[in-house]
């Protein structure tokens, strides 16, 4: 171990910087945050700088470097382009007993700036003794996409209630095993939805009981995109890789299956046209079931949840059922996929407006309000269209759509076999009759759609019929 980690406290305390320049507001910003009196020195100061130090208490000594400014301080950083002036500072802190830091010269340095997650109270320092901070940022980076904001609020709760659960439980034992418990469990993700007040109720009462079991388990219901696992939020990959049990329909890929947590029962529910592997009330029942049975259960859902993804009836009967439940936004098709296919679905020239419409209604009809989706300068994005097209097109046209409107189908959009074909309302029926692009497909009707072949982006593939 080339450095010891440790964690100073600054608060209130005082900090000699020396420099003026970018760097030195780089650290004077975190010193800030640490509750640092900072006193700076230099011939020439930015002005973002000293109005932080202004508004911080900090002083501003324009001028030289002498070693009296040493005294009394805790800390000293130099932030200079001069050799020379850092190995003094280097030199009189060592003297001194005072730890120094000299920015990019690991040589001169007594302590080290590590890359920092912060989610105080929580805060994690990553550090390659000034090896490499370019990769302890990289690795940075990576927690800060596993460890949601929400445990700094957690920390500060858990804080609030640490003599209360010394009291009640009386050896160190318990009192971890409580935590754990807690921590894994209903408070914590009370906490990380939001609910404060919720999470700090159920840990009184989980206090009070002697334990943290609960008799309910809890329903994700997570919109797993359209199948590119990277279009994932960070929400969606936490709860997924600590559910019990994972419910997932057909349209999740196997790549964004495979995130899942290894141990989790998986269990299919998906549904193909007139073909349901497990009826919606089947689906809803076991939810219930396995939240029942104090089990975390994640419903994954193609796209989002709540476009065309029938969330909210699922939703409908865990709220009657009183069963605990959190919802996360994916990522939807008609985003995801056009975006992929290079379709932007509004422009300033083409289209002002953008319309989500079903293709296939609850009777397995198309009776749509046509007249309302011809309307100029709008871009219309059918979902579940393609068993309907031809009355799709039909309907737009007969309502006084022009049969030139280009029209683009996108099937299986982001995965690595997507397919693009584009035609026109009068073209686009026989094409996809010979192409026959397999579902799940998207059917994107409006003047965008022109701007396809100079906007494709994604994959090798160029559209297989241009308008």
């Amino acid at each position: 171990m080339d450095y010891l980690p440790l964690f100073f406290d600054l608060r209130e305390r005082d900090v000699l910087l020396i420099g003026g320049g970018d760097v030195a507001l780089r650290k004077a910003r975190l010193l800030v945050r640490a509750g640092a009196r900072i006193t700076l020195v230099s011939h020439r100061v930015l002005p973002e700088l000293e109005s932080l130090l202004e508004l911080n208490r900090g002083l501003v000594i324009i001028g030289e470097y002498h070693p009296e400014l040493l005294d009394g301080k805790v800390l000293v950083l130099a932030a200079t382009d001069d050799d020379q002036l850092n190995e003094r500072v280097h030199y009189d802190a060592v003297a001194q007993n005072v730890p120094v830091n000299v920015v990019d010269s690991p040589a001169l340095c007594t302590f080290v700036f590590p890359a920092i997650v912060d989610r105080s109270p929580i805060v994690i320092g990553i550090s390659s003794g000034g090896q490499s901070p370019v990769l302890a940022r990289l690795l940075r980076a990576k927690l800060e996409t596993w460890i949601p904001n929400g445990y700094s609020r957690l920390g500060q709760l858990v804080g609030r209630f640490r003599d209360k659960v010394k009291a009640r439980f009386g050896s160190v034992n318990e009192r971890r095993v409580f935590w754990e418990s807690v921590l894994q469990g209903q408070v914590a993700e009370r906490v990380f939805a939001g609910q404060d007040s919720a999470a700090e109720a159920l840990l009184e009462q989980q206090i009070e009981q002697g334990n943290a079991q609960h008799q309910v388990g809890e329903v994700y219901l997570v919109g797993a995109g359209p199948g590119d696992p990277e279009l994932l939020t960070f929400k969606a990959l936490r709860l997924m890789q600590q559910a019990d049990v994972v419910l997932y329909d057909r349209l999740v890929s196997p790549d964004v299956l495979d995130l899942c947590r290894r141990d989790a029962d998986l269990v299919f529910v998906g549904k193909q046209r007139d073909n349901h592997a497990v009826p919606q009330e089947g689906i809803n029942q076991l939810l219930i079931d396995h939240a029942r049975a104090g089990k975390r259960v994640v419903r994954l859902k193609g796209g989002d949840p709540f476009i065309f993804g029938r969330g909210g009836e699922e939703l409908e009967r865990l709220k009657q059922e009183g069963i605990p439940f959190q919802v996360v936004p994916g990522i939807t098709a008609a985003s995801a996929c056009s975006t992929y296919a290079g379709i932007p679905l509004t422009h300033r020239d083409y289209a002002q407006s953008v319309k989500f419409v079903t293709g296939q209604l609850k009777n397995r009809t198309s009776e749509l309000d046509f007249a309302e989706l011809v309307h100029p300068n709008q871009t219309i994005v059918f979902y579940m269209g393609l068993h309907t097209l031809d009355k799709l097109c039909d309907g737009l046209v007969r309502h006084g759509k022009s049969v030139d409107t280009p029209v683009a189908i996108v099937s299986r959009g982001t995965a690595q076999d997507q397919r693009v074909l584009t035609g026109t309302l009068n073209t686009i029926v026989s094409q996809q009759a010979e192409a026959q692009l397999p579902a799940p497909s998207l059917v994107i009707v409006g003047e965008v759609v022109a701007l396809q072949p100079q906007l494709s982006w994604f994959g090798a593939a160029e559209a297989e019929n241009r308008i």
